[in-house]
């Protein structure tokens, strides 16, 4: 566990940078974070990260087919809004713990 400065608020995060507390995410943590992978959030990043943040409440077990199916996205969509690993990288945005099919 360790301590960043996000969204001008002290929080803990994981070794790999998840928050380890849900209730501390907001819209700016998660744009801090996103600079991190020059990511510069829009409102259906956004949408996304909400729609993470909603099935991970409900206990729902998180995919990408999922997201694709969510009707925000397709999965051609969330690679572009996430390159490099959407689910994973979405995941951490969405301040959400790091989804168990990713490696």
């Amino acid at each position: 566990m360790a301590e960043k400065v996000l969204g001008g608020k002290s929080v803990e995060v994981t070794d790999e940078g998840y928050l380890t507390n849900m209730a501390d995410w907001s819209e700016e943590v998660a744009s801090d974070l996103a600079k991190e992978y020059e990511i510069v959030l829009t409102e259906k990043h956004l949408e996304v990260l909400n729609f993470l943040r909603e099935k991970q409440a409900a206990g729902e077990t998180l995919t990408i087919r999922k997201v694709g199916k969510s009707g925000i996205v397709d999965i051609k969509g969330l690679y572009q809004l996430f390159p490099g690993g959407p689910l994973k990288i979405s995941s951490k945005l969405a301040g959400i713990p790091k989804p168990t099919s990713c490696v």
